[in-house]
């Protein structure tokens, strides 16, 4: 098993101010980080995967490692294909929610002439599609019907729910994990921390996660998904908690120069 990490672009919003896509990009890539990117920003609806915006993306995420979080306002199967192209572009697998694939949480319910045209658009395009955590019974019933599907264990999620330890997350996903979103909780509600804040997720669940990752020859990315605080207070706290205290491998190296590179949002 090998990790490698981008933190996702939620750690930007919400902001009284704002960085530029470039300098989030810059920012991040300073700090040795790749970067999962979304399709669109707080008080925005234009999408970021439309095909007049790709040669901005692939500027600002040269030479980064890129993951895109889809689209999750209903896209159609044109706007599907236009963001796995746009993904294909960037060398990016897509990390994807059930409803985005018109798949209902509840057993039974879903268009899988939908999601079958989708995975095959994925295929033809050698994109992964990463299926993001919800109900677990629905993940595994799409992983059953599509042989190319695989999963994004969103620690955050899986640490909440009632039904389903997040033991069983891991055992029921980890063979087929290609993404992870790295976040915490108080166990109450999903207000995505930074991972080890006090009175979150035990340490033995962190354990138990790159335990069972560690038992399959998988290529994971592991995503930092965060926004309660600024950027660099999340990042520096979370590395902190899973390289230095967890103990977790392949830590992203900073540039040399990375201390001049400060978070000026303007």
């Amino acid at each position: 098993m090998r990790i490698k990490y981008v933190v996702s672009t939620m750690v930007f919003w919400w902001r009284e101010t704002y960085l530029s896509l470039e300098q989030e990009c810059e920012y991040l890539k300073s700090l040795g980080f790749g970067v999962e990117l979304w399709p669109t920003r707080k008080g925005d609806n234009d999408c970021r995967y439309v095909r007049r915006n790709w040669s901005r993306l692939a500027e600002a995420t040269d030479g980064m490692l890129v993951t895109l979080n889809s689209r999750n306002d209903g896209p159609t199967i044109t706007e599907w294909n236009e963001q796995i192209e746009c993904a294909k572009m960037l060398g990016a697998s897509v990390v994807a929610d059930l409803r985005s694939l018109c798949i209902s949480e509840d057993l039974g319910i879903a268009d899988w002439d939908f999601a079958g045209e989708v995975v095959k658009i994925a295929a033809d395009h050698e994109v992964t599609i990463c299926l993001e955590t919800g109900s677990l019974p629905a993940l595994l019933q799409v992983g059953e019907k599509f042989d190319s599907i695989r999963y994004c264990i969103d620690t955050g999620y899986a640490y909440l729910d009632r039904n389903y330890s997040f033991n069983e997350y891991v055992d029921r996903l980890a063979s087929r994990t290609g993404h992870l979103h790295l976040t915490d909780n108080y166990g109450t509600t999903d207000d995505h921390e930074p991972p080890g804040v006090r009175g979150g997720m035990a340490r033995r669940n962190w354990d138990y996660l790159l335990n069972g990752l560690a038992k399959y020859d998988n290529d994971v990315i592991g995503s930092f998904e965060m926004f309660p605080c600024m950027p660099s207070t999340m990042i520096r706290q979370s590395c902190k908690f899973l390289f230095k205290v967890m103990r977790w491998p392949d830590e992203p190296k900073p540039e040399e120069n990375h201390l001049e590179k400060h978070y000026y949002p303007l």
